[in-house]
């Protein structure tokens, strides 16, 4: 009995690994059978699927030689196919399908040796890519040389230079990893980049919603600073102006949030209820705002180029010195010296110290109660500084409308910070 409910559950293995490669190469046959692909289509690709499956199951009995002769003729013939369409003179050759044939036994064989959902996985991700031709070549005539240099150059800071950082523990109090602490870099130029490449693709006139949106994401001191700016020219745009720097800041919480789980998700279960808290009190401001001031539009925010290596190393060097001097004001001055740090490092940038804190939190070496009242004390230190640059650089109407709301946070942050539950 025991051995026939082996047999049994082999068999469904077996059979659902099949099912799994037919059920692919009949997804990508189909989009290249629409697609007019004169060397493949609905039948190829899941023949091509399955012959991949069962030169898999040979395999396990002959040798991976199999796999690797079927992978070979599955290129001759698909060699021989091309080479055929070119002599009748059936339009430019082309490599996309022949490729996607390669892929497609590779697929197969996949589905029987190895991880079946990161099989299907990859399926559907070429189906997608085949499909989408026309948008991803549109996508990229969009892109001007300065926006091809800034995804360049964060292949630099993410793929050439983070893995050859050592990964080792030194310096003062050996909080210094060279190779955590660019990969920070990495996270916060990726973040910067996203909303840098939303803008280009947005126009150059947006919405004040999604302005103010993009420009949380890039930097909402960035967005700040350029709002004012504008008012103080043209006073008459100060309650779109606040509503955008509104919204910038409200998004910093998200942002916040995206950060924590990245370095500490032990931390995120604690600081995520206070932190919505204060996002909802934000962003009900900003709705209410938004029923007053709906319909305009202005030049989204732009900001600088995210990946720029002088602002990684200047980022780079800012989150490690804010986590050393987190370490030294917890040794040398207790609790009270880790919110001074706080107040100070969150004046310009929440995101060092963010991360840094989240860090230490996912370390042991600071409690999640303390840690998020630290994140917390930061968001707030910098929001009280957005305001007094929008005072100082704004027009009249703009500093009482965001003095107004930003006291409105801060009071709440107040609130949260002395009453929630330690």
């Amino acid at each position: 009995m025991a051995l026939s409910f082996a047999v049994a559950a082999q068999a469904i293995d077996v059979f659902g690994g099949l099912g799994i490669a037919l059920g692919l190469g009949l997804l990508v046959g189909l989009q290249r059978q629409a697609a007019a692909s004169s060397l493949g289509g609905l039948r190829t690709f899941p023949i091509v699927a399955l012959l991949g499956a069962v030169c898999a199951l040979l395999a396990e009995a002959q040798g991976g030689w199999v796999v690797a002769a079927g992978l070979v003729g599955v290129a001759a013939a698909t060699a021989m196919g091309n080479a055929a369409r070119i002599e009748r003179d059936e339009g430019e050759p082309g490599i996309t399908t022949e490729v996607a044939l390669l892929l497609m036994y590779a697929l197969g064989a996949y589905a029987m040796l190895g991880s079946r959902p990161a099989a299907v996985a990859l399926g559907g991700t070429l189906t997608v890519l085949l499909h989408f031709k026309a948008e991803l070549h549109g996508l990229v005539e969009r892109l001007g040389a300065r926006d091809l240099r800034a995804i360049m150059q964060f292949a630099l800071l993410a793929l050439v230079i983070l893995p050859v950082l050592p990964d080792v523990e030194f310096g003062p109090y050996a909080i210094f990893n060279p190779q955590e602490a660019w990969l920070m870099v990495v996270l916060i130029v990726g973040l910067s980049l996203a909303g840098y490449i939303a803008v280009r693709f947005f126009g150059e006139r947006v919405g004040v919603v999604t302005g103010g949106l993009l420009g949380g994401v890039i930097s909402s001191t960035a967005t700040t600073v350029s709002w004012s700016r504008r008012t103080s020219d043209a006073p008459e745009t100060s309650r779109m102006a606040a509503m955008v720097i509104l919204i910038a800041s409200t998004v910093v919480y998200g942002r916040v949030l995206l950060e924590v789980a990245a370095v500490s998700r032990g931390l995120l279960p604690a600081i995520a209820p206070p932190v919505a808290v204060l996002a909802l009190v934000m962003a009900a401001t900003a709705a209410a705002m938004w029923l007053r001031t709906r319909g305009g539009e202005e030049a989204a925010p732009s900001g600088g180029d995210p990946t720029e290596l002088k602002a990684a190393l200047t980022f780079g060097a800012l989150y490690v010195a804010v986590l050393l001097a987190v370490a030294w004001a917890r040794d040398q001055l207790g609790a009270r010296g880790l919110y001074v740090v706080s107040v100070v490092s969150g004046l310009t940038d929440v995101d060092a110290i963010t991360l840094s804190v989240s860090r230490l939190s996912a370390s042991g070496s600071l409690p999640e109660g303390q840690a998020w009242r630290l994140i917390v004390i930061a968001v707030l230190s910098n929001l009280a500084f957005k305001g007094g640059l929008a005072a100082v650089l704004g027009s009249p109407r703009l500093r009482r409308w965001v003095l107004f709301t930003f006291a409105v946070q801060l009071a709440a942050g107040g609130l949260v910070l002395a009453f929630w539950p330690r």
